[in-house]
Parts: C-alpha cells; sequence; structure tokens
C-alpha cells in the first residue's frame, strides 16, 4: 500500500478542459499530488466561463470553481516552436510523473504532446490521453452523445416516454473514475519495472462499460432490455410511491422482506397468495405498485420510513441536493475552498473517500487557480526563465 507521501511526490502535468480529465486530476489533489494546468494563454478551458460570475472579474465562473480547487495553472501556446519547448523542459525540470490530456489525436504531434515525444523526454513518464471512442478517431464526443450512443439514453426514462439524459455526466465522471484506476496501476507497474507506460482512453468504451448487466441479458439472453421508469427490470416492488407529503423510494429485494412489509399495520391487505414470490411480484407489477400507493400516498414520509427501518427495508426519501447538505454523513465531509483575497468562499462535493491529505487539510483546498495564476512560479522559479524572457514570451504570446 503506497505512503501518504507517495501521492505528495507526484507531478501530474495536464492539458485538460470541461469534466472528464480535470476531474480526474481533482481525485489526484485529493490524495496530495501537485496537479499543474495547462491552459492556451487566450482561448482557455472554455467552462472558465459557464455559469455565473461569482467573482468580479473574467474566468472565475461557478462551474469552473466546482472541480478545480487545489490545483496550479500555467498558460502556454502549445502551436508556436517555443512552447512545445517549453513543455519538454517542464516534463524533465519539474520530474512530471504523469502528463494527461483530453485533446483530440490529430492533435498530440501538432501539438508535440505525443506519447512518442514526451516518453523521449522523460521514459518513466506516464501518458494517458482521453478522447471520446478511441486514438483511432477524431470525433468529438460531449457527454449526453455518449450517453446517446452507449445505451445509457435508451435506459432512462418513462416506458412509454422518450429517452432521456442521466441526472450527472456519467461517461465524464465515469471515465474520470476508471482512468484514476487506470494511473494507479500504471504508477504501481512503474514502482515495480522502473518503466513508464501510454494509455489510450475511450470514453465510449467506459461508457459501455457500466452496460454490465444489460448488454449479457441481450447478447447471452436475448431479452429486450429498455428503459421502465423507476420500476426494476428484476425486482418488485422496486419503484417511487407516492406519499402524503411527498414521495419515498422503496426497494424490496426479496420475499422475506416482502413478508416483513406485509405484516406491518396498514399493510395487510397485500399478502396476496400471488405476491408471495418475486416472480409473481414482477409478473403483476402495475397492480402491485397501484395497490401499494394506494397505501402509502395516505401515510406521512417519515412514519413510512421509520417502519420499514424498523423491519430492515431499504426505502429513502427522495432528496433534494440541498436535502444532502443537511446530511450528516455528507456534511461532515464536505471540501472547502476559500479565495484568500477576496475571501469568497465555496463548498464542495465531499471526497468518496476521506484521503490522510483531506484530513491534513481539514477539508479545505487551495482555491481554483486564475488562469496563469503560476507563471512566475513555474517558469520563473522552477525552469529558471528570467523577467525578460518572460515578459518576451508573453509578447510572443507563447505564454
Amino acid at each position: 500500500m503506497p505512503s501518504e507521501d507517495f501521492f505528495r511526490r507526484l507531478t501530474i502535468l495536464s492539458l485538460e478542459q470541461a469534466i472528464v480529465v480535470p476531474y480526474f486530476t481533482y481525485k489526484m489533489v485529493q490524495e496530495g499530488a501537485r496537479v499543474i494546468r495547462i491552459e492556451h494563454p487566450t482561448i482557455p478551458d472554455p467552462n472558465r466561463q459557464i455559469g455565473e460570475q461569482v467573482l468580479p472579474e473574467a474566468g472565475m465562473n461557478s462551474y469552473y470553481l466546482t472541480i478545480n480547487a487545489g490545483k496550479q495553472s500555467i498558460t502556454l501556446n502549445l502551436k508556436e516552436d517555443k512552447g512545445r519547448q517549453l513543455l519538454r523542459e517542464l516534463i524533465v525540470k519539474l520530474k512530471v510523473d504523469i502528463f494527461v490530456t483530453n485533446q483530440l489525436p490529430k492533435n498530440y504531434a501538432k501539438l508535440g504532446i505525443d506519447y512518442e515525444t514526451l516518453s523521449g523526454c522523460k521514459a518513466d513518464l506516464i501518458w494517458i490521453g482521453v478522447t471520446g471512442f478511441g486514438p483511432q478517431s477524431n470525433e468529438g464526443a460531449y457527454d449526453p452523445i455518449l450517453q446517446a450512443r452507449s445505451g445509457l439514453m435508451e435506459m432512462t426514462g418513462e416506458a412509454d416516454g422518450p429517452p432521456q439524459v442521466l441526472g450527472i455526466p456519467l461517461p465524464d465522471m465515469g471515465s474520470s473514475e476508471q482512468v484514476y484506476g487506470l494511473a494507479m496501476r500504471a504508477l504501481l507497474e512503474r514502482q515495480v519495472s522502473g518503466k513508464g507506460s501510454r494509455l489510450d482512453f475511450s470514453m465510449f468504451r467506459s461508457a459501455v462499460s457500466w452496460q454490465a448487466i444489460n448488454l449479457p441479458m441481450v447478447a447471452s439472453f436475448h431479452r429486450h432490455i429498455s428503459r421502465r421508469g423507476n420500476t426494476h427490470e428484476f425486482f418488485a416492488p422496486v419503484s417511487v410511491f407516492k406519499t402524503r407529503d411527498g414521495f419515498i423510494y422503496l426497494a424490496v429485494g426479496n420475499d422475506r422482506q416482502w413478508q416483513a412489509l406485509t405484516e406491518l399495520d396498514g399493510f395487510g391487505s397485500l399478502d396476496q397468495e400471488q405476491y408471495r414470490h418475486n416472480a409473481g411480484r414482477i409478473a403483476d407489477v402495475v397492480n402491485l405498485n397501484r395497490q401499494l400507493e394506494a397505501i402509502t400516498s395516505t401515510c406521512a414520509t417519515e412514519d413510512l420510513l421509520q417502519k420499514f427501518q424498523q423491519i430492515t427495508l431499504p426505502a429513502s426519501k427522495i432528496n433534494t441536493i440541498a436535502d444532502l447538505l443537511d446530511n450528516p454523513l455528507v456534511n461532515a465531509h464536505l471540501l472547502k475552498t476559500v479565495d484568500p483575497g477576496s475571501g469568497y468562499s465555496v463548498v464542495l462535493a465531499p471526497p468518496a473517500y476521506d484521503t490522510p491529505f483531506v484530513r491534513e487539510m481539514n477539508y479545505q483546498l487551495p482555491f481554483p487557480p486564475r488562469l496563469g495564476e503560476h507563471n512566475q512560479d513555474i517558469y520563473g522559479q522552477q525552469l529558471g526563465l528570467s523577467k525578460a524572457e518572460m515578459e518576451s514570451l508573453q509578447k510572443e504570446k507563447v505564454i
């Protein structure tokens, strides 16, 4: 198991934009790694301009602030020879461990970010290219396009309604999670062999991999699989049910749970022979759910949840995002970031796991970087460029 210092010794150089790579590098920040964002000096990450302008300056809008805390930012124009030379110097002098990008493959050689060029500068470099459809394709891929093409959208929505997008960008964030796992594997392999590696990651393949149950059901068992609204393909009752003051989600996973439900006060009418086994409940799921909702709709949400909890029946209120902030399992682990200049504070989602670094930082990360905020530190202090050299590079729009 790697020590805490292992992650803090890592340097990640990322030519990133949008969500998929920024979320991966944000996870690495939470481990304690140093992450340096590379952005074009005049055409930066478009996400900087998305959402509300919460600070009195350009390029620090709300959408960008959500997953970029704790990073550093430098500007670099890789279309210029001097820019590509600076990139190679950064790889060597900063002892970069991982270079990651979500540029289209056709731009790799053009920008000097291809694996052959960068690994030639540092043989043990781990190079990660995240693309929509793999290194052989230059098709652009936004998250909803991947949802549509991977079948995720076909599986989402009411049975008699149109396909719908998921409530979160799963192809983006799911890819980030899987890239994180592959990066850990590559780091382990490098620790053993001393060699770097090239990882080409397809977001489409990632999205399809989440069809781990549905795809075999079609390919091997010849079932027709499509969206079913809130119900489950194989278990019943599993759905959203109205209450007197809202909604709950109820998930009966076995016959023992169903029997316990029918023994509760007010639910005895459901104790019917045809429903005692899951197969019978599935066969009559529409009528079953109608009968069940006739009961739940007369009850208060909290009263139902208490009853279900007593018989260990999985159920939940349908929480809003605002509700999550009041949940002690959530609010005790929320991350925060504060702008040292203005004092502006942003609450961030909790990490999936409290890393030693996050705990040591008392759940507070450095504020997301302004565009080129760390140029002086990295180019001036660490690469040793003089003030005159940096001014010349700025005038030439290289940085």
